[in-house]
């Protein structure tokens, strides 16, 4: 029997439950989530893409991701921040993304706070700067969190930089998907990258 959380995939090795269906779930968590990200383009895509699920399943922007890849110029900041309104109309009007306004201007407007912190360190240098010193793994399923102290700290200091759509929670959720905290189940086969 397997801890809360845990379940064998089906080559036989035990993952966090979450990631044994549907395939696109299990290559997003053996391969990807959870390893550090490095680098400016890099945690702009893990934010957005993290700030464009609020509200839906990852699933959702798992399945869509390369459309994304393709609509957002590959994640480029610098090109995302020249974005004007004939390239907002095309993003609402692409059914391969998730056609919501909102989240669409911040997406833009981020890649512009995005390119205005280069002066100041940059994206990499203040997202790392909150990746708590010590973290264990949740037990069980249970124990999981969706928010820290340092998420809180992060989406506040990132929310003072101009970005938007970037609360407590998502910011927990791009420290989980680029390795600042391990939020896979204590047993998962997955080892801390």
């Amino acid at each position: 029997m397997f801890a809360e959380g845990l379940g064998a995939g089906p080559d036989g090795v035990v993952r966090c439950a979450w990631a044994l269906s549907p395939p696109d779930y299990l290559a997003y968590h053996d391969d990807e989530w959870g390893h550090r990200v490095h680098g400016e383009q890099a945690l702009y895509e893990r934010l957005t893409l993290e700030s464009f699920q609020s509200g839906l399943s990852w699933l959702t922007i798992l399945r869509k991701r390369e459309h994304f890849r393709r609509a957002f110029h590959g994640f480029d900041p610098e090109v995302i921040a020249g974005f004007g309104e004939p390239d907002r109309d095309r993003l609402l009007a692409d059914p391969g993304i998730v056609r919501n306004g909102a989240k669409i201007d911040a997406a833009i407007g981020n890649a512009r706070a995005v390119v205005a912190l280069r002066n100041a360190g940059g994206l990499d240098a203040l997202i790392w700067s909150f990746a708590p010193a010590g973290h264990t793994r949740p037990a069980r399923l249970a124990d999981a969190q969706t928010t820290s102290p340092e998420s809180t700290a992060l989406a506040k200091a990132l929310r003072a930089k101009g970005f938007r759509f970037v609360g407590p929670t998502t910011a927990y959720s791009v420290m989980q998907a680029c390795g600042l905290v391990d939020g896979h189940i204590a047993g998962c086969h997955r080892s801390p990258q």
